[in-house]
């Protein structure tokens, strides 16, 4: 049985200075301790029981609640799931930590992981991963990567999202286009593409292209031939001079229609979730978008002029920023037991194809298409995959360049300053995008930044191993 309370407010006044004043105990990434776990023992044979707490994950539609039945099947009559509804607040699960009344298990952004982990504030999961008889190696790689830290994995990926490339089909053939001229295989062809594509009338009424700053912009990076972070978490590399060139191109795509500005505007007076979105009306050319925007575009307006391809690099090969969540056990959680077990049901095969089926049902009832589930496990991925129905053109080219995509993922690998380096970029990109700085000195900035933070961060984590 699953009961949930709402999450209450702090007075914190950020999750970043949140973290800097909580002071965690615990053994340091690395170590492979289990601070906090008591005498865990974590055995795919054992009956549970207690309560499991979980907090920033709530089943609000059929993929969700399809798992969460087949996890508490799982966890056995004696345990009582209680949900913490809404996203995961830091604010609310740092200061419980702190008071020594953490939850039992969390669902965060994988790229929280790294330095929650650094901070003492989850568990290293080889334990929980041997004794549930969870395979590491069923994971697509970048998604394991995102959580694994000092060797060791923190947390259990679920989902995948991923890019790919969305576009109006009537007005690419009304500018003589095609949506390899605007996918970035040719930064050229996509600049002169988005000149082509907008409109102004007094002030903007069509959107050329969106490169969609600032959250893009380590998808261009990488498309560029650069990565902003080093594989191994310690090193940034912000002011690469393929990283500021990027950036130049990206905000160019902007300063072409009049500015930012100009651009937000137009983009936010949309009805992005509704019939009077974007595409449907025409006012945008295409844009690089996550892979659920199809099911919305699907529902509300499935008879809007689409094309679809994946984003690529230079070289023409699919690429795509991946990212998603995890399940983490807290240091000091009263039933790690129960929460690895969950995290392990949660995230299996069985119940992501009962969730796909789930889906599957109702897309049928509604007179949809299924159009697929990226689970961030490879062999369910294979899986449903088989079960994707046709929804006719262009819906089944948004299914293929979906599954192409989510075969060409990277990420910025964990590290124990996650937060302080995307603030830095984030910030950087912003000041290009408002004029207030040139792309090199803004880059050269946030590489001052972020690597003041990651060699500060990498030491408290040398110091405590």
């Amino acid at each position: 049985m699953r009961t949930r309370r709402h999450a209450h407010p702090l007075l914190v006044t950020t999750a970043v200075g949140a973290a800097a004043l909580v002071t965690l105990s615990g053994c340091a990434v690395g170590t492979g301790g289990q601070s906090g776990a008591g005498d865990a023992e974590y055995s795919s044979d054992a009956t549970l029981d207690g309560e499991l707490s979980v907090m920033g994950f709530s089943g609000v539609d059929e993929v969700a609640t399809s798992r969460m039945d087949f996890a508490e099947q799982q966890l056995g009559d004696g345990v009582e799931v209680k949900l913490t509804e809404g996203e995961l607040d830091l604010q609310q699960f740092l200061s419980a930590t702190a008071t020594g009344s953490p939850p039992d298990l969390i669902y965060a952004n994988r790229d929280q992981i790294g330095s929650l982990a650094a901070r003492g504030a989850i568990l290293p999961l080889g334990s929980c991963f041997e004794g549930e008889g969870i395979d590491a190696d069923a994971f697509v790689e970048p998604a394991l990567e995102q959580v694994t830290l000092g060797g060791e994995v923190y947390g259990v990926p679920e989902f995948n999202t991923v890019q790919i490339t969305m576009a109006n089909a009537d007005l690419l053939e009304e500018a003589g286009l095609t949506v390899d001229d605007v996918n970035g295989s040719d930064w050229e062809a996509m600049s002169a593409a988005n000149e082509a594509l907008m409109q102004r009338d007094g002030s903007l009424s069509v959107i050329g292209v969106d490169s969609k700053l600032p959250e893009f912009f380590p998808l261009w990076a990488r498309a560029n031939g650069v990565e902003l972070l080093s594989e191994d978490g310690r090193e940034a590399n912000l002011d690469d001079p393929a990283a500021i060139e990027a950036l130049e191109w990206a905000v160019g795509i902007y300063d072409a229609q009049g500015g930012f500005g100009d651009v937000k505007a137009l983009r936010d007076s949309a009805d992005f979730f509704g019939e009077g979105n974007q595409f449907a009306t025409g006012v945008l050319g295409a844009m690089p978008m996550e892979q659920w925007y199809v099911n919305v575009l699907n529902d509300v307006s499935p008879d809007a002029p689409m094309v679809f391809d994946t984003v690529r690099d230079h070289e023409g090969e699919p690429i795509a920023y991946a990212s998603g969540s995890a399940w983490a056990i807290p240091s000091g959680a009263e039933n790690p037991e129960a929460a690895c077990r969950w995290a392990r049901a949660m995230t299996s095969v069985d119940a992501w194809i009962a969730a796909a089926e789930a889906r599957l049902d109702l897309r049928e009832e509604e007179g949809k298409p299924f159009t697929g589930i990226l689970t961030g496990n490879a062999e369910a991925d294979e899986q449903i995959r088989e079960m994707v129905t046709s929804g006719g053109e262009p819906w089944d080219s948004a299914v293929e360049a979906v599954y192409e995509a989510n075969e060409h993922t990277f990420t910025l690998p964990a590290n124990p300053a996650d937060a302080e380096f995307e603030a830095a970029l984030n910030d950087a990109i912003n000041d290009v995008l408002s004029g207030d700085a040139e792309a090199a000195d803004a880059l050269t900035r946030a590489q001052e930044t972020a690597q003041e933070a990651l060699d500060e961060a990498w030491a408290k984590v040398e110091e405590g191993s």
